[in-house]
């Protein structure tokens, strides 16, 4: 296992001279040892490419990789000691399930009896057990992939294990068994893992830490409690959710908003001109008439999604027309489309933005 870190960008142009010509924007960012990460984005942000330049496969056009401190900028992958599973299975079709598990170690020269050890355990993992025997060919796609998958973690000796969207073929039953099977998987190997993926779902429930990116940017590293509570950028609170974080332009003046024409106390001063308000629909909660904080809307939609109902809103007055949605308790009682509500904007977990980025 490797402390993996990045100081670098790349471009697949001779000559970039603006930040759309870069597929990675100048970064710097740290992978600890042992530690479980997504890279998490739209397609098109630089997480692929990211993940290619730290297993060896793409050389970065500006600056440099380091593994336990040790310049890895021009080593291939087998230089690197890296494993990496693919968006699609890497299997030998006419070998045995047990046969290709055991490859990667073969290679290696390891000892017969711990080769069939270590296939038996990472086999017992992901519920293949009984299929060792079986040739690779007649197994459907799920099982092709989980074989990909065991022979990226078999190997004890590798620096990291990345991962490239390795659940896109998989039953969307089975993608939750295999993300709650690597996550076991992780804490008793304690390898360090890498996981790129598209889906929030994925990188939530699969990392310690979730790099969000966009636009060949990395714009926030954390916790998935702190993209859900402090996004540190509006994209990560509009890309994180289900739906994402509601956003309102205002006009601060000292210790007021100024949203739709309604002037709004604020708790604390904020910096005068223009920014956005940002709140997630779980805490845009109903308010009496006039409530401190909280703005006329007209009601649009109310939606039963059996475990809680949504209701979006049209805020009052509004030339905009800005749209808010709430996340309500499915038990709760609602008023009708077209009725007037007071929705609670402004609270302890209101957020505020300017030029994308959360103020302090």
């Amino acid at each position: 296992m490797a402390r993996i870190e990045l100081d670098l960008a790349h471009s697949y142009q001779p000559n970039p001279r603006q930040d759309s010509d870069y597929a990675l924007l100048p970064l710097k960012m740290t992978f600890d040892d042992g530690g479980a990460y997504a890279l998490l984005g739209p397609s098109g942000c630089g997480k692929s490419t990211m993940l290619n330049i730290m297993s060896g496969l793409l050389v970065p056009s500006q600056g440099k990789v380091l593994f336990d401190g040790r310049d890895v900028t021009r080593a291939t992958p087998q230089q690197r000691n890296i494993a990496q599973v693919f968006q699609f299975p890497v299997i030998y079709d006419t070998m045995t399930v047990a046969e290709n598990l055991a490859f990667p170690l073969k290679n290696r020269g390891l000892p017969e009896e711990r080769i069939r050890q270590r296939v038996g355990q990472i086999a017992e993992m992901l519920e293949m057990s009984g299929q060792l025997n079986q040739r690779a060919a007649g197994l459907s796609a799920d099982a092709k992939q989980k074989i990909s998958l065991g022979r990226g973690l078999v190997r004890e000796d590798v620096a990291a294990v990345l991962f490239d969207e390795p659940l896109t073929v998989i039953d969307p039953h089975l993608k939750w068994q295999l993300r709650r099977k690597l996550k076991q998987i992780h804490h008793e190997l304690k390898l360090t893992l890498i996981y790129v993926t598209h889906d929030q779902v994925e990188a939530l429930t699969f990392a310690d830490q979730v790099v969000v990116m966009t636009r060949g940017r990395a714009v926030q590293v954390g916790t998935p409690g702190a993209l859900f509570e402090r996004p540190q950028h509006a994209f990560v609170g509009h890309f994180i959710g289900s739906p994402g974080m509601n956003f309102l332009p205002a006009q601060a003046q000292g210790d007021a908003l100024d949203i739709a024409g309604q002037r709004l106390a604020v708790p604390r001063a904020l910096p005068p001109g223009a920014l956005q308000v940002g709140v997630r629909p779980e805490y845009l909660a109903l308010a009496g008439e006039g409530a401190p904080g909280a703005l006329p809307c007209r009601v649009l939609r109310v939606q039963d999604v059996g475990t809680y109902q949504m209701l979006t809103a049209e805020v009052a007055g509004d030339v905009q027309s800005q749209l808010l949605k709430a996340r309500c308790a499915s038990e709760q009682r609602l008023p009708a489309v077209g009725e007037t509500v007071w929705l609670q904007v402004l609270g302890e977990h209101t957020c505020f933005y300017r030029n994308e980025e959360l103020l302090p």
